[in-house]
């Protein structure tokens, strides 16, 4: 047996608020994080980076604790919301 999920007025005077546009963009943001079926493959690529800007790159990501190619895939999904 499900649970049952109360909502606040709050919540759902926003939520009533939304623009078709919001939605959709919640119902995939959604979709995204909780419904992945299976790791999506990665490919390889080559691109050209002018050198004193990728050894920057690499400085500022490994300062944050963070491997530089995972931040470039980041950083181009961001880009796509």
């Amino acid at each position: 047996m499900r649970p049952i999920q109360y909502f606040s007025k709050e919540y759902l005077d926003r939520c009533s608020s939304m623009t078709p546009e919001q939605i959709i963009q919640f119902l995939e943001d959604f979709r995204a994080i909780c419904l992945k079926e299976k790791p999506q493959r990665s490919r390889l690529i080559s691109i050209k980076v002018p050198e004193d800007l990728l050894r920057a790159f690499k400085a500022k990501a490994s300062l944050n604790g963070i491997p530089y190619q995972t931040k470039i895939k980041a950083l181009m999904e961001n880009w796509l919301k």
